[in-house]
């Protein structure tokens, strides 16, 4: 299986709570991080999976368990490190 790295952002939600946090866990997001900035949040994964497609739809599933709605998924497409002038 391969770590897939997404954030699935959270339909208004400014700030996720410790409450929150551990009906995310208890859906089985363990392996998400909630984060809050500018008024939105979201949850980061670190997601194993066999697929991509696979990873989204069971965090989208499990993030929706535990009461939220979600806006959107975002890939992070820019790379950590740019090699190159």
């Amino acid at each position: 299986m391969k770590t897939y790295e997404f954030d699935v952002v959270l339909k208004d939600v400014s700030e996720v709570t410790d409450d929150q946090a551990d009906g995310l866990f208890a859906a089985g997001c363990d392996d998400g991080t909630p984060v809050g900035c500018d008024g939105v949040a979201w949850i980061h994964f670190d997601r194993e999976a066999t697929s991509l497609e696979e990873a989204i739809v069971s965090a989208v599933a499990q993030v929706r368990v535990a009461g939220f709605v979600v806006s959107k998924v975002q890939l992070d497409v820019n790379p950590a490190v740019s090699l190159g002038a």
